[in-house]
C-alpha cells in the first residue's frame, strides 16, 4: 500500500491508471475508519483493479462553532485498516486548499433543508472537496454510505449537473449490533450517551412502521427522550431522517419508509 500526500503526486498516479485503461475505485473518507468505510473498501476492492482511501479532515464543511479541532484523528490505526483490507493507495494530504483559494461548488435545491440549515454551508464544501477528489484521483467508481442521505443526493446532483464521470455506487447504512448507524464521531459517546443513541435508532425503526404521519409520530417521541436534544425529522423522498444532539454529539440517521 502506497499513502500520497501531495495533490500533483496523486494526479501523476491517476495519469497512469487512465493511459493503462485500469478501473479505480474511490472511498472518500475523512478518517477515523470504522466498519461502514471498510464495507465501502471491500466493495471497491471487488469492483475495481485499484482502490484509492482519501483520508483528509475538510475544513470547509465544519462550521465555526463545530467540532474540526477534535475530530479524530487516529492516523496510524486508519493506515493499518486500509493496509489489512487490501487498499492499494491512501491519499492523506495535509491541505487540498490553496492559500488563496476562492472557488466552491454549490448545489442548491437538495441542499436545502435538513442539515442544509442546521450547518449553513455544511454541503458547499461537501461538494468542493469531493469534486476536487475527483479531479485529483480520476475514479471510475465513488462509493458512499446511505447513512449521509442528504450528503448522497447532494452529491448525485453535482455528478449529474457538472457532467462528472464517475459511477456512484451508495451502500446501505453499516450497523452496529445495537442498531446504532456508525459514524466516526459514537466515539465521543459516554456509555450512558450511547444508551440514548440506541433509543434514537430504535424509535426511528419503529416510525418508519407508522401508517400515519411517520415524521410527526418520531418528532414527538424523540421529545420525550430527555437525554437527547432534537435537531430536526423530516420526510426526504421515501426516507425518514433525523438529526439529535446527544451531550454534545450530533448524530444522524435515516431510514427508508414502510411502504
Amino acid at each position: 500500500m502506497k499513502v500520497i500526500g501531495s495533490m500533483t503526486a496523486m494526479q501523476r498516479q491517476s495519469d497512469e491508471w487512465i493511459r493503462s485503461g485500469e478501473s479505480v475505485g474511490l472511498v472518500p473518507t475523512m478518517g477515523a475508519l470504522h466498519e461502514g468505510h471498510l464495507t465501502l473498501i471491500r466493495r471497491a476492492r471487488k469492483e475495481c483493479k485499484r482502490v484509492v482511501v482519501s483520508i483528509y479532515v475538510n475544513p470547509t464543511q465544519f462550521g465555526p462553532k463545530e467540532d474540526l479541532a477534535k475530530y479524530p484523528r487516529p492516523r496510524r490505526q486508519d493506515l493499518a485498516m486500509c493496509r489489512a483490507a487490501g487498499v492499494d493507495f491512501v491519499f492523506a494530504p495535509q491541505n487540498l486548499y490553496f492559500p488563496d483559494h476562492s472557488s466552491y461548488v454549490e448545489e442548491t435545491i437538495v441542499s436545502q433543508g435538513r442539515d442544509g440549515t442546521s450547518r449553513p454551508g455544511h454541503f458547499r464544501g461537501v461538494a468542493t472537496v469531493v469534486l476536487k477528489l475527483f479531479n485529483l484521483t480520476r475514479p471510475t467508481r465513488a462509493y458512499f454510505g446511505q447513512k449521509d442521505a442528504q450528503q448522497v443526493d447532494v452529491i448525485i446532483r453535482m455528478v449529474r449537473d457538472l457532467n462528472v464521470p464517475v459511477k456512484l455506487i451508495i451502500v446501505p447504512t453499516v450497523r452496529d449490533p445495537d442498531g446504532v448507524a456508525m459514524s466516526s464521531r459514537n466515539r465521543y459517546l459516554s456509555v450512558e450517551e450511547r444508551a440514548t443513541a440506541v433509543k434514537f435508532a430504535q424509535l426511528l425503526q419503529k416510525a418508519t412502521k407508522q401508517k400515519s404521519k411517520p415524521a410527526s409520530w418520531l418528532s414527538r417521541e424523540l421529545k420525550r427522550v430527555t437525554s437527547l436534544r432534537l435537531d430536526y425529522v423530516e420526510v426526504a423522498g421515501d426516507r425518514l431522517c433525523a438529526a439529535v444532539f446527544v451531550g454534545k454529539t450530533r448524530l444522524i440517521d435515516n431510514e427508508r419508509l414502510v411502504s
